[in-house]
């Protein structure tokens, strides 16, 4: 097949094109580049040009055509304005959803040649076509299995989407990278935010929101602990960078309005929630029946748990989980499980 090959400069693409070229597949590698636009570059270093020599190095070796596509302006209008609005209304955005969602597998699929028959990335997921439809699977490494990052796509986008790893445990990929004799095979995963590379994200916010000095306030004293810049610099269930001894502390309420937040270190347990609505929906595999036993995920990561989910009338849905969160927030995104395939998700909603 000719195929469109998401290249970043890291481990993970780079064994899945070698696979996808030792089956014979005719490849094109595309590194993206979306990082902030240029004129923010006084925020800090961003490291796509080293990212990009890697990706080079791989090309070179395999023999394979590398294309350097920007997407800086698109992204800029989608996932980056996103976020920050999100951040002013003091919810939790998840960018690198909406990254896969709208430009990986969105303007992506828009800008390339429509003779690559599919487009292939190094996430930790699988495909399974069946009766016309394909369902996203989870990977059998629970610690990077990537699903939850995924369940914004479509059945159109992934009907083109190839995940050649997805089979794969990271310590696999890590030993074919060595047997490949790759560049990347001793580099690091990133870390953080897509967009931002080695921009700290409290930068990022600092220079399009500013700081609005507020209370820090112990919600079970109502007594004034101390200081913040502004309730968007923090999230519900955070325990770091408040500056307080006599700790730990944790986040566990914003006033938006009044800029206010809330912070406790006892009974933080007795404050986990166990129930919550869910809206926005994107249904990979149908629409769940009225009442539903799944398993859903608030984060990424391993951790996974057991809830009933409860259709309503308006399009929004209520999630018991078997285990109370203390870390649940409006804005964080809930992605939803039967057994190992990844139904969809939906935004966690403000109550």
């Amino acid at each position: 097949m000719k195929i469109a090959l998401l290249l970043s400069g890291g481990v993970d693409s780079s064994v899945a094109l070698r696979l996808l070229k030792d089956q014979g597949h005719e490849l094109t590698a595309f590194y993206l580049k979306i990082w902030l636009q240029d004129e923010y570059s006084f925020l800090g270093e961003c490291p796509w040009e080293e990212d990009l020599k890697y990706a080079r190095a791989v090309c070179e070796q395999a023999d394979v055509s590398l294309e350097i596509l920007s997407l800086q302006t698109e992204y800029w209008d989608t996932v980056v304005k996103y976020t920050i609005e999100e951040v002013k209304e003091g919810r939790t955005p998840n960018p690198d959803i909406y990254c896969n969602s709208l430009i990986k597998f969105g303007e992506f699929y828009d800008k390339i040649d429509s003779s690559f028959e599919n487009v292939a990335s190094g996430h930790y997921a699988q495909l399974n076509e069946e009766n016309g439809g394909s369902k996203l699977l989870r990977s059998p490494d629970p610690v990077k299995d990537q699903t939850y990052f995924l369940a914004y796509l479509t059945q159109q986008q992934l009907s083109r989407a190839l995940f050649p790893i997805g089979k794969y445990m990271k310590k696999d990929i890590r030993q074919l990278a060595k047997k490949y004799k790759l560049p990347t095979m001793e580099r690091k995963d990133s870390q953080g935010i897509c967009f931002l590379g080695q921009v700290k994200f409290a930068e990022f916010i600092k220079h399009h929101l500013g700081e609005i000095e507020g209370e820090i306030i112990d919600i079970d004293t109502n007594s004034v602990l101390g200081k913040h810049p502004g309730y968007y610099y923090y999230t519900i269930g955070q325990r770091s960078g408040l500056g307080l001894g006599g700790g730990p502390w944790y986040v566990v309420g914003k006033d938006v309005a009044k800029n206010i937040v809330y912070i406790s270190r006892e009974n933080k347990t007795a404050r986990a929630k166990d129930e919550f609505k869910v809206g926005k929906f994107n249904w990979i595999s149908g629409e769940p029946s009225q009442k539903k036993e799944l398993k859903v995920k608030i984060r990424h990561g391993e951790g996974i748990n057991d809830c009933v989910v409860t259709l309503g009338n308006n399009g929004k849905v209520n999630v018991k989980i078997e285990k109370p969160d203390s870390g649940i927030a409006p804005g964080q995104f809930a992605v939803f499980y039967d057994d190992d395939v990844c139904l969809g998700g939906g935004v966690i909603l403000q109550e």
